[in-house]
């Protein structure tokens, strides 16, 4: 999964991952798609508050995107939001990603911004 993300989210920005903050993703929802036992795609929750989560790492094989796995993890990750009792799903996401997560119904709330000198816009949605 960080190979994976790392490959998709930040080698083409020139990041990396840091030791510190992969430990921190140990207290998080980590979700996958896989095929055989090859990844395809994934994403994680971060707990933001007793009602709120985060999406973060949203990433799909360059040459899978398109064909419904981003769709089965959104699907999939507000199962799991719902089942633990959460009432909304929050993220940043990437300007070119909007599209894609508008319809599953998430809205922008509040102007572009920039993140990982990237354009992103806060998205949300009520569970």
């Amino acid at each position: 999964m960080v190979h994976l993300r790392n490959e998709i989210l930040r080698k083409p920005l020139g990041l990396r991952f840091s030791p510190e903050e992969l430990e921190r993703e140990k207290e998080e929802i980590l979700m996958a798609a896989f095929e055989d036992e090859k990844i395809l795609g994934c994403c994680m929750l971060v707990k933001m508050d007793t009602l709120s989560v985060r999406l973060r790492q949203m990433a799909v094989l360059n040459n899978l995107q398109g064909k419904g796995i981003g769709r089965a993890l959104m699907q999939f990750a507000e199962n799991i939001a719902r089942d633990r009792g959460y009432r909304k799903i929050v993220m940043h996401a990437r300007k070119t990603a909007v599209g894609f997560y508008e319809k599953f119904g998430y809205q922008v709330s509040g102007n572009v911004f920039e993140e990982v000198t990237l354009p992103h816009f806060v998205m949300e949605k009520d569970l």
